[in-house]
């Protein structure tokens, strides 16, 4: 469930953010300050709902191997703390709006390189965390799916590839191959999508398979000890 709230606040979020995003010098004009509000909660949503996949999957995970599971907490932790500066970022564009709507002395050209600056921020923070964090924790998920079978290989391969593409992508469009929210940057993070919708489906409808949570690496380590 979580999973799938991730995708819901991501989605909702970046919809009602569009008067900011697509819009021209929103801080200056007359602004659709509710939509933006009702973003930055949708996004508070999938800020919870990141950190709770890390929580929910740490005790199984751990079992398959340790050190990576802490690294996948690590990486949607980092992807949900640069998602929260995002949110704060736009928030403020919506306070300055208001703070200075109607005020006479108002340097309008300042108040709107300011409003430019903390887009521009919310910008790199989509990069950095739906992008590149998101793609990190994705390969460290899918690769104790892989090799764990406690879901089927597909839906791990799918992972695999998934976060390999989205990274790959956040780089390019950080060396500016082509934009974010582009028809190449849309295509290439398809992957990534489905496998979290895949996964959070299997696991609602199935769930893990209880053979392979049997035979975890703590499991087999403790079996090494005694025949020792």
């Amino acid at each position: 469930m979580f999973f799938l709230l991730t995708e819901v606040g991501a989605i909702t979020g970046r919809a009602l953010y569009s008067p900011i995003l697509e819009g021209t010098d929103y801080i200056t004009g007359a602004g659709a300050d509710n939509s933006i509000l009702l973003g930055g909660l949708f996004e508070l949503l999938l800020v919870i709902a990141a950190v709770g996949t890390a929580v929910t999957l740490y005790p199984i995970i751990k079992r398959q191997n340790e050190g990576v599971a802490l690294a996948f907490v690590a990486a949607r932790v980092l992807e949900a703390a640069v998602l929260l500066v995002g949110i704060l970022s736009l928030l403020s564009i919506v306070t300055l709006r208001q703070q200075f709507d109607g005020v006479a002395d108002t340097d309008l050209t300042a108040l709107s390189t300011i409003g430019s600056a903390l887009a521009a921020l919310h910008s790199w923070t989509f990069l950095f965390g739906p992008n590149f964090a998101l793609g990190a924790a994705s390969l460290l998920l899918a690769y104790l799916m892989y090799s764990s079978g406690l879901v089927p290989r597909a839906i791990a391969v799918l992972g695999l590839v998934g976060g390999t593409l989205i990274s790959l992508s956040a780089l390019a469009v950080m060396f500016g191959a082509y934009e974010q929210t582009s028809t190449i940057g849309l295509l290439v993070a398809l992957p990534v999508f489905t496998w979290e919708l895949s996964l959070a489906v299997w696991l609602i409808a199935k769930g893990f398979r209880p053979v392979s949570i049997l035979t975890t690496q703590s499991t087999l380590t403790d079996v090494a000890a005694a025949v020792r």
